[in-house]
């Protein structure tokens, strides 16, 4: 049996192994040129406009990004402004094979084998982005605080946490942790203790009115042409109905305008809040009810991230990897009972590849309906995926006995 396990494991790293040297071989035009590739160049650009001004976003300026997204982009940069992507790709690679490995051995790993073929396999689908947005550093991160939760619920804490402050995203997690933990008390003082460390590096730098900056920088974004709710409006520009497709120079994205678009986007941000919200008091139903707490902190951590998605004016294709990200853990702790957004990830990673970066241009340039219908059936697999979980919530509090005793610390 240790033979087999040992031997799987040898196949599932090979598997890393030849996905990561495939992505190797296709950067290494912009490593050797000393160039990037996609979102890299902005992030080479603040770290080393920090390094040699002095002058930091996030501290110095309001920023897209929470301020702890500068510590991977100035790491990235030490060795240099012409091998800058080379680094961070390693930085990418390095956080990925820890992830896998977590997956591979940790305790409530039960499937982690699969998981780990399942994470692989999204890597190289998704790769273009996993690469090339700071989420493939926040997507391991967030693999490998939700596999530590069980066990040691503080360390989870702490790098679901940091996993914020880079991007906001593994916030659910930390919330859905917060919930469902009997170390409730732990958690929150890890995660206060890792906000405290990034509050003072900004406040020390004269920056704590920027240091909420982000949240401001989102408010005031139009709707994004690939978020979800934005499928109607983008049908609207397809057949020439008072819509059209905008490129937002300011923050470098494709927005929808005209028609509903307007209204649409100023309810994003309470319906995202109220979203939010109602999982939360489902996730608490559940817990109260009696429901399994690791089973409530895979499927509630993938509820509200669906709902961050969903009701969201923005629509990133990195976005995938915060799915991703849950789904893994999920299959790891739970293997079959997570096949079906197992499968349902698989075809959104191909449709979100297919649009971004393929073919993209023909779809925000020439309004090619093809393209459209493979942006639309995207998101609709995004929605079954945020329905799946919110159904499994509703099923654990149903299906459940009496509340259990919740302890705090």
């Amino acid at each position: 049996m240790s033979r087999r396990i040992r031997s799987g494991e040898i196949v599932v790293v090979a598997a890393f192994a030849v996905v990561h040297l495939l992505f190797l071989a296709l950067l290494l035009p912009y490593f050797s040129e000393g160039t990037t590739y996609g979102d890299v160049v902005l992030y080479r650009h603040w770290a080393l406009h920090g390094l040699s001004t002095g002058s930091w976003q996030g501290i110095d300026t309001d920023w897209v990004y929470p301020a702890g997204a500068m510590l991977p982009m100035v790491l990235a940069a030490l060795a240099g402004p012409e091998p800058y992507m080379l680094a961070w790709f390693l930085l990418c690679t390095i956080l990925n094979l820890c992830a896998v490995w977590m997956l591979l051995r940790g305790r409530s790993a039960r499937y982690g084998r699969h998981a780990a073929c399942l994470w692989i396999v999204l890597t190289a689908i998704l790769g273009p982005l996993s690469f090339s947005r700071v989420d493939g550093i926040a997507g391991p991160l967030v693999v490998m605080g939700l596999l530590l939760a069980g066990s040691r619920p503080f360390l989870a804490s702490m790098v679901l946490s940091a996993a914020t402050w880079i991007k906001v995203w593994p916030a659910a997690a930390v919330l859905a942790l917060l919930i469902v933990s009997t170390a409730r008390v732990r958690v929150f003082l890890a995660g206060a203790a890792v906000s405290a460390a990034v509050a003072a590096v900004v406040v020390s730098g004269g920056g704590a009115r920027h240091l909420f900056g982000f949240v401001a920088a989102q408010g005031e974004r139009g709707m994004q042409l690939e978020a979800p709710l934005s499928t109607p409006g983008l049908w609207q520009a397809v057949i020439s109905r008072g819509t059209s497709v905008v490129f937002n120079d300011e923050i470098d994205t494709m927005e929808i305008r005209g028609s509903l678009a307007g209204v649409v986007g100023s309810l994003m941000n309470p319906l995202l809040c109220g979203s939010l919200v109602v999982v939360g008091a489902l996730l608490t139903a559940a817990l109260r009810a009696g429901a399994d707490r690791g089973r409530l902190l895979t499927v509630g951590t993938l509820a509200l991230i669906g709902a961050m998605i969903v009701f969201n004016k923005v629509g990133s294709p990195q976005f995938m990897i915060w799915l991703a990200a849950a789904i893994a853990v999920g299959v790891a702790v739970r293997g079959r009972e997570w096949a079906f957004p197992a499968a349902l990830m698989v075809g959104i990673s191909i449709l979100t590849t297919l649009v971004y970066p393929i073919l993209y241009v023909q779809l925000y340039r020439d309004l090619d309906p093809g393209v459209a219908l493979l942006l639309s059936m995207r998101n609709l697999l995004v929605v079954l995926v945020f329905c799946w979980a919110v159904r499994e919530l509703l099923r654990l509090r149903r299906r459940s006995g009496a509340p259990p005793a919740l302890h705090t610390s």
